[in-house]
């Protein structure tokens, strides 16, 4: 689904590594923040207490100082229920009021620049607990309140014990369900890109004119796609050149060599004469391939154009035929007792079978037969010869421009078969190069099948 050089695969990699750390660190985070909300509550709390406690500090008519609790107060701040404890400390430090009888500081002594004290853990007992400053009867008081932390708040001591095992393990699913959102983005946001590259696919020589869109590519490519399109520009313009030049070189060909052979058939019928009206045919030959290559490079196929290979198979056999008699050979048409429709060119597909043709009647002996097989579960059209059949080493390179097997013979070029596999790219087709029953090659030509329309 995803290659390692992909450019999802790669975001993907990072976004996981991101989701990784936050995974880790979010669950800290939150509880640090818990534990100091937790802290905040204590110390709002103590502070709220000794304030409570400073309400019912009076003086006397004596002029003495008296803190007289309600009973709901002195039974929270009692040795029996152990979790409060108050203090009352002057400004020289002596412990006026303490709800406990050893009558001693509960909290260090507030410094300048700390307002307020909390967390102090004390021998083996954890309190917490904060301190005000109160103005009574002309002097300055410190009232100090703490909570024994190991007798705490039954519900905040939850909270906090079991974050991780609840609430912290929430993070998980939730950043899971991110990253499953991540790569529906992704491939969404790259969803132009994959259309792009599929498209530049179908870019070669015979569809040069397709660009790629530039709608729905992101800014940050758009300079890219702006540059390939630009050099495919460039490419169609060296391409439509190139096959202008070779239209017009065989163009211009076919005017001389025509009068050279018309020259040459007043010749009296000698041996050199025989010579060079072969050496003509070959180069007519020649130059009418190029001639094919040159429109077939231009030529598209419509997707809804049917053609049928029987009809085909049938007007080449009459076209070819006379010149197959005069060398001595027969060719004939097997599987034509029905239309066999394909998807396709009329005049391309034609081109090609006519090239096949061509070349198995040069290469089947004389008294041989060259067979035309359709069969319509293809569907496809094969050329059959009793030549010396294609080499295996061979038929990965009989397809390309100006090959030929032999070098010694001049009677082609080497475009006819390369001409073929044009067309059958062109249809979407297949091509198979086998051994025929018997001796010779056999060529198989594959097309697709008419689009079934409903009514």
């Amino acid at each position: 689904m995803f290659r390692r050089d992909s450019l999802t695969t790669r975001i993907l990699l990072l976004h996981v590594v991101a989701l990784t750390i936050t995974a880790v660190v979010l669950p800290l985070i939150l509880f640090w923040l818990l534990n100091r909300e937790i802290d905040r509550l204590h110390s709002d709390a103590m502070r709220r207490q000794a304030e409570v406690v400073a309400e019912h500090l009076t003086v006397g008519s004596d002029g003495q100082l008296d803190l007289t609790l309600p009973q709901d107060l002195r039974d929270v701040y009692s040795a029996a229920y152990g979790r409060y404890a108050y203090a009352v400390i002057d400004g020289s430090g002596q412990v006026l009021f303490s709800s406990s009888p050893e009558r001693k500081p509960l909290l260090p002594r507030r410094s300048a620049e700390r307002a307020s004290w909390f967390g102090l853990v004390t021998g083996s007992t954890g309190l917490s607990g904060d301190s005000i400053e109160r103005r009574i009867g002309g002097q300055t008081l410190t009232i100090q309140v703490v909570e024994d932390l190991s007798n705490g708040d039954v519900i905040i001591d939850d909270i906090a014990a079991n974050f991780f095992h609840r609430a912290g393990w929430i993070v998980l699913p939730i950043l899971l369900l991110l990253l499953a959102f991540d790569i529906v983005i992704f491939r969404r946001a790259i969803r132009p890109l994959v259309d792009a590259s599929e498209r530049a696919a179908s870019i070669g020589p015979s569809r040069t004119d397709i660009r790629l869109p530039m709608q729905g590519i992101p800014s940050e490519i758009r300079p890219l796609v702006s540059a390939v399109n630009q050099a495919f520009d460039r490419l169609e313009h060296g391409f439509n050149e190139q096959r202008r030049f070779t239209a017009d070189a065989a163009h211009e060909l076919r005017t001389p060599l025509a009068i050279l052979s018309a020259r040459i058939e007043t010749l009296e019928p000698k041996p050199a004469g025989k010579d060079l009206q072969r050496n003509l045919a070959a180069m007519s030959r020649i130059v009418s391939q190029l001639l094919d290559v040159a429109e077939m490079d231009a030529m598209r196929v419509d997707p809804d154009e049917i053609v049928d290979l029987v009809e085909i198979a049938t007007e080449l056999i009459e076209t070819v035929a006379p010149a197959a008699l005069t060398a001595g050979k027969e060719i004939g048409l097997r599987g034509g007792d029905h239309p066999v429709p394909v998807r396709g060119k009329a005049e391309m597909i034609r081109r090609a079978l006519r090239n096949l043709v061509d070349n198995a009647i040069r290469h089947t002996p004389p008294g041989t037969e060259v067979m035309i097989e359709i069969d319509a579960a293809g569907p496809n059209v094969a050329v059959r010869d009793h030549g010396p059949g294609i080499a295996e080493a061979d038929r990965s390179m009989i397809f390309q421009r100006f090959w030929r097997g032999d070098r010694a013979r001049s009677d082609g070029a080497g475009l006819g078969l390369a001409i073929v596999k044009a067309v059958v790219d062109e249809h979407g087709g297949a091509i198979d190069v086998a051994d025929a029953p018997g001796g010779g090659a056999l060529i198989t030509l594959t097309f697709q099948k008419p689009a079934v329309t409903s009514r």
